[in-house]
């Protein structure tokens, strides 16, 4: 039986680690907490996800939280006009084809930590520093790291090439909230533009308590929005929220009256870069480590791709894994495997520029689908598959392969 170890308990480590241990595979997962951490832990995403990353959580039998999490079953758009903040330059909605949903990820990851524990994996907790990584090189056929954060991150070379940005392009406010008056039906997920200041992000959820709204403010560096470093307590939370949604999106103030946050855990606030780093670290022994989804590509979560490139990402790997049969997985099967996600990723990486930088194609599509269904509905479509968007709304990159359809 082979043996793989996993570092990292998020989306894509514990899905790869499942999905291999589902295969038959000896799995090593190592996790800095426990699932009973992770579950009364601080939140850490606004994950939202639609129906092609999804459908990988169902073809493992892990999706287990179909009928308790509110089901996000359009997009709504609207870009506030640069001067009167209470007027919209446009304002529209369409429908997916299959709705979204998001799940806590200390709801997911916890359960599925335990999942993978009953289940026989092994479990290592620690926080994996290099001399983790070379003892689970030597012991193990294949090491993959999936942990996005923390020092090891840190020995995966930026890809100069690949990375469009150098600095972050948003300072990130997020919150789980109760209270919020829900949008009529159908349950729409929000993106709000205040030109020249950020973006107000809005959708159901499910949480440790049960439903919820998450609320993601993205602030233009520098710009009004720009406050949450000195955003502290919860109560200090709700009140910057409501402050910056009557000044910048009046149009959901009465919406947000009496929002208190889901519990003490349920805020956070920080900024990243969106990076591309090339797969392979190579320790100090000389053996190759594999990176995956946002230890190599991360993205702004304005875009909503985190998640879905995560599942997409673990899916990828699991197959590509069990194709290799018993070959050694050396650097150049490495590199080819990273490379069959980047043919995806590629256009998810363009998608969320495009956004972040509100290019002319962007601005263009938000005010023409006010009037045109057709181009609503493929604006919308483009959150389910970004390749969908090229090169009408993004700058078409290389051909695309790997990820399934």
């Amino acid at each position: 039986m082979r043996k793989i170890a996993v570092v990292g308990a998020g989306q894509s480590g514990l899905q790869l680690a499942l999905g291999l241990q589902k295969t038959g595979y000896e799995v090593t997962l190592l996790s800095n907490r426990t699932s009973e951490q992770i579950r009364t832990g601080k939140v850490t995403s606004s994950q939202i996800m639609f129906d092609r990353a999804m459908r990988t959580e169902r073809d493992l039998g892990i999706d287990f939280w179909q009928d308790t999490t509110p089901q996000v079953n359009a997009l709504a758009i609207a870009l506030g006009h640069p001067e009167h903040r209470s007027t919209r330059i446009a304002d529209w909605s369409s429908k997916f084809v299959k709705p979204a949903q998001s799940v806590d990820q200390r709801v997911k990851a916890a359960y599925w930590l335990d999942l993978f524990v009953s289940g026989g994996g092994k479990l290592r907790l620690t926080d994996a520093g290099i001399s983790d990584l070379e003892d689970l090189s030597r012991s193990h056929d294949l090491t993959v790291i999936a942990a996005g954060k923390g020092d090891i991150v840190n020995h995966f070379e930026r890809d100069d090439s690949r990375s469009v940005f150098d600095r972050p392009q948003r300072v990130l406010g997020l919150l789980y909230v109760d209270g919020m008056v829900p949008h009529s039906e159908p349950l729409r997920g929000c993106i709000d533009v205040a030109p020249g200041v950020g973006e107000f992000v809005n959708f159901q959820a499910l949480t440790t308590s049960g439903p919820c709204q998450i609320m993601l403010f993205e602030a233009i560096p520098g710009g009004p929005m720009d406050c949450w470093n000195e955003v502290k307590t919860p109560d200090d939370y709700v009140a910057t929220a409501k402050r910056l949604v009557a000044e910048y999106f009046p149009w959901h103030r009465d919406r947000c009256d009496r929002i208190r946050l889901t519990d003490d855990n349920g805020a956070i606030s920080g900024r990243l870069t969106p990076t591309v780093r090339k797969p392979v670290a190579t320790l100090p022994s000389g053996r190759p480590v594999l990176g995956m989804a946002d230890v190599v590509v991360v993205n702004d979560p304005l875009s909503g791709q985190g998640a879905n490139s995560a599942a997409l990402c673990a899916d990828l790997y699991t197959k590509a894994i069990v194709e290799h049969g018993d070959r050694k997985f050396d650097a150049i099967w490495m590199n080819q495997t990273f490379d069959r996600f980047w043919d995806y990723a590629q256009y998810v990486a363009a998608f969320t520029a495009a956004l972040l930088t509100a290019t002319p194609k962007v601005v263009n599509a938000i005010v023409t689908a006010s009037q045109d269904p057709t181009v609503a509905k493929a604006f919308t479509q483009g959150f389910d598959d970004p390749r969908t968007c090229a090169p009408w709304l993004i700058e078409r990159p290389d051909s695309v392969q790997g990820v399934a359809a």
